[in-house]
């Protein structure tokens, strides 16, 4: 069989070039046939600038001739997501009511991946204002999965899912607030790290938002992790260099972590949201019963929080959203999704007193996750409670005042700050992937990515979605 240049990982890809063996110019062109092959049914990308990322492969390949790389990903193809920004690129925010001024600078994550001789050939898809977990956008064309076009590859960080999935290069970086990297990764095969906040600066923080990378393994995703990782100046909240700076040594992130002696809790039962599928169930369970195998203590553990908490915070982002959205003249307001209108219309009925309320429930499930790692080195959980559901609903409940049943697994962690990845830990008898995830202690981000390595190599894999 013929090899695809596409489907290699960055650790691969770096290895070839510094062998000599392989040229960043080849790679590119192969992601680019491999786009131009899938695109038209995925529609995972937003703004893709071949005829740049052509130049920076022609750089990249005459730095390496030379021997002098720029950094840990020289010439390695990756997309961001499109409310990253990039210098030239608007910044739509998945919404036709969007301001188009292209942005004036690169946001700190994609300087970094610049500086590291990464190729970044185009942004990706995300749903409108990032406020769903499917592809659903007034802007963007409709997002799907590799793995079922009928199906959608989840959200925000929808088009990073579907082309880490497809194969549309190794790395691509996306944003959660609620489960933004996780649930797109559980429901597209792929992994992904919501980092502890503040570990990749972020340009614009608030409560909830961080960057982190999806991938094919767990390597790449670490690989990526040490490339965006610092403190920028734009980031009042970006964390300090790696302890051991710059990065970490490689064997530090690429090995798994072996269980032995680890204590996990198994959370099966979010307490909240939709039911979990027995499938989830079954998936989930064979995953820990492996790190049990493995010598690990894996304990049980009721659910973390509470409906309070969930509605609590349902409250301070709908007013916030209706804010945001009413200071938008008559003409653009009027564009935004009907089910994100519909959400936010609501909002007038909460008074200052239930806002506040919703914004202390937000510290409250902080707690609640900080406390439940008192006795144990990570919590495992599904990272949803379904398997992807259909690529027109904007919501898995197709519910606009019901948005958030599908994120009581993921949510916690983005109010805690605490970084949790997910990885492949099985297919649904429809052969949709379910995922698992891993989340750490904070500032453990790598030490979550080795276990999901571990889990990984150990899960049954199968063949890359090719449509």
């Amino acid at each position: 069989m013929t090899e695809r240049l596409a489907d290699l990982t960055a650790v691969e890809l770096v290895s070839r070039y510094q062998e000599g063996s392989l040229s960043p110019v080849e790679v590119l062109e192969d992601v680019l046939a491999r786009v131009d092959s899938l695109e038209p049914k995925l529609c995972a990308l937003y703004a893709p600038d071949p005829t740049a990322a052509r130049a920076a492969a022609r750089d990249s390949e005459y730095r390496w001739r030379t021997g002098e790389p720029a950094g840990p990903l020289d010439g390695v193809p990756v997309t961001v997501k499109e409310n990253i920004a990039t210098r030239g690129t608007p910044v739509p925010q998945g919404t036709a009511a969007a301001d188009l001024t292209p942005a004036a600078e690169d946001a700190p994550a994609a300087a970094r991946l610049r500086a590291a001789g990464a190729v970044i050939f185009s942004k990706t898809t995300m749903p409108e204002y990032g406020m769903l977990s499917s592809g659903v956008s007034t802007f963007h064309h409709l997002s799907r999965n590799p793995w079922d076009p009928t199906r959608t590859p989840g959200g925000s960080s929808a088009g990073a899912g579907a082309a880490a999935a497809a194969g549309y290069g190794p790395i691509h970086l996306g944003t959660d607030i609620g489960g933004s990297i996780r649930l797109p990764a559980g429901w597209c095969g792929v992994v992904g790290l919501k980092p502890t906040h503040g570990r990749v600066a972020v340009g614009n923080p608030y409560p909830g938002r961080a960057i982190g990378p999806l991938a094919r393994t767990a390597a790449d995703a670490a690989l990526a992790l040490t490339v965006i990782s610092g403190p920028d100046r734009r980031d009042y909240t970006s964390l300090p260099p790696w302890p051991d700076s710059p990065a970490p040594a490689a064997d530090d992130y690429s090995s798994p972590l072996d269980p032995q002696g680890l204590r996990i809790a198994l959370l099966l039962d979010a307490g909240l949201g939709l039911p979990v599928d027995p499938e989830v169930t079954a998936a989930v369970s064979a995953a820990a019963a492996l790190l049990e195998k493995a010598g690990a203590i894996v304990e049980p553990i009721p659910p973390i929080i509470t409906r309070e908490m969930l509605d609590g915070l349902d409250h301070f982002w709908r007013v916030r959203s209706a804010y945001d959205i009413n200071a938008l003249p008559p003409d653009r307001s009027a564009k935004v999704l009907p089910e994100i209108r519909r959400w936010v219309s609501t909002a007038g009925e909460l008074t200052a007193f239930d806002v506040f309320h919703g914004y202390s429930q937000m510290h409250a499930m902080a707690v609640a996750v900080d406390t439940a790692f008192a006795d144990y080195d990570f919590i495992l959980s599904p990272v949803a409670p379904i398997t992807a559901f259909a690529a027109e609903l904007a919501y898995p409940t197709d519910d606009p005042l019901k948005p958030f049943e599908h994120i009581a697994f993921t949510v916690p962690y983005n109010m805690s700050t605490h970084p949790a990845a997910t990885v492949n830990c099985g297919f649904s008898s429809t052969g949709l992937p379910i995922g698992l995830q891993i989340a750490a202690p904070r500032f453990n981000d790598l030490a979550a990515l080795r276990l999901a390595a571990y889990v990984d190599a150990q899960t049954p894999h199968r063949p890359w979605p090719s449509m």
